[in-house]
């Protein structure tokens, strides 16, 4: 196994010494700039404390495996691709963000059943004009640190992209055509006369759809399940990311963190290629 290490910062030497030490690492290899690898290490009961405290990502990663293992990569999209929850941020449109705000939070702690959850959030928005989905690309839709980098390497070893997501088609078609993925899936507003209805048309996807998702994906371009990696932040990712060989957590709640292969909570997206690179 070797050890990744990373972080946003520079790691100082004695932080990488303590680490040597703690996991009983026989040596050490700078990757790239604030990335690490310790060969040989072992994992301590200290370890993920530390690093926490420290603000560095680290991951056990099997000696042989490298991003060209992989087939597939299936994202989740608000708060993991792109920066923001876009319902909140259409809910602020109408003046009405701490409401909407405060459902999505409950519902990526896993407190709060999805759909019910996304059916109560959009009933808050009925009358507001379409435009507001527009306004938020424009204005409030920014791509997560490290995406473009991430997804050029995906394409560079010929790795599928689906992004799937408890959020809007509107969203993801224009990520689609923009990034160059190749597949996405959403739900879809109800619209009416120029205004939203404050309804989802047809089944909503939920944990349980985005999993079907990742499967049907996965199985129509032929690939294993050991070949596909998942990435998201909230509960719903969850049943998506066990359906994956590697489940990742992107800056996510602790639910996640708990029950991912590998956490990202302090690095970019591209922390990806870092952990799962050709070294």
């Amino acid at each position: 196994m070797k050890l990744i290490l990373q972080a946003w910062h520079d790691i100082a030497p004695a932080q990488l010494a303590y680490l040597q030490q703690l996991t009983g690492a026989q040596g050490s290899a700078q990757l790239a700039p604030r990335v690490w690898r310790l060969d040989g290490a072992q994992t301590h009961a200290e370890l993920g404390a530390y690093c926490f405290a420290q603000q560095i990502d680290f991951g056990f990663v099997p000696a042989t495996q490298t991003l060209s293992n992989f087939g597939l990569v299936v994202m989740d999209m608000d708060s993991t691709l792109i920066n923001i929850e876009c319902i909140d941020e259409i809910a602020d449109m109408q003046g009405l963000k701490p409401q909407v705000a405060e459902i999505t939070e409950a519902a990526m702690r896993g407190e709060l059943d999805f759909a019910e959850s996304l059916r109560r959030r959009v009933a808050l928005l009925k009358g507001l004009d379409e435009s507001a989905l527009q306004r938020v690309y424009d204005e409030r839709l920014q791509l997560n640190p490290g995406a473009e980098e991430m997804l050029a390497a995906l394409k560079k070893q010929g790795i599928k992209t689906l992004l799937v997501s408890g959020g809007f088609v509107f969203f993801t078609e224009r990520l689609k055509a923009r990034l160059g993925l190749d597949f996405a899936y959403a739900n879809t507003l109800e619209i009416e006369q120029g205004k939203l209805t404050g309804r989802v048309l047809g089944d909503i996807v939920d944990a349980q759809a985005k999993a079907n998702f990742l499967i049907q994906t996965r199985d129509a371009l032929g690939l294993q399940a050991d070949q596909v990696i998942a990435m998201g932040d909230g509960a719903n990712d969850l049943k998506m990311m066990r359906a994956a060989h590697f489940g990742i957590a992107y800056h996510a709640k602790p639910v996640v963190r708990e029950q991912a292969s590998f956490a990202l909570n302090f690095v970019g997206l591209d922390g990806l290629c870092h952990l799962l690179g050709s070294h």
